[in-house]
C-alpha cells in the first residue's frame, strides 16, 4: 500500500511539473459548429428516450383505456 501511495505521489508530482499550457485557439465559426452539433447530440437522445419510452407507454394506456370503454358498453 505505501508504494502505491508513493507512486502515486511521485505520478502527481510529474503531472504538475510537466503541465504546459496547450495554446490551441478555436475560431468562431468551428467554435459555433461545436456548440451546435453538442445541442444536436442533446436534442437526439431526448428524442430517443421519447421515441423508446413515451410512445409504446402512450399505446399501451391507450389500448387500455379502449379496453375499458369496451367492458364497460357490455355490461
Amino acid at each position: 500500500m505505501r508504494k502505491l501511495s508513493k507512486l502515486a505521489a511521485m505520478l502527481c508530482a510529474a503531472l504538475l511539473i510537466s503541465a504546459n499550457p496547450a495554446l490551441a485557439y478555436i475560431g468562431p465559426g468551428a467554435g459555433l459548429g461545436a456548440i451546435v452539433i453538442t445541442g444536436a447530440l442533446i436534442v437526439g437522445v431526448v428524442l430517443l428516450v421519447v421515441g423508446f419510452l413515451w410512445y409504446p407507454l402512450k399505446r399501451m394506456l391507450k389500448g387500455k383505456k379502449q379496453a375499458d370503454q369496451g367492458a364497460g358498453a357490455e355490461k
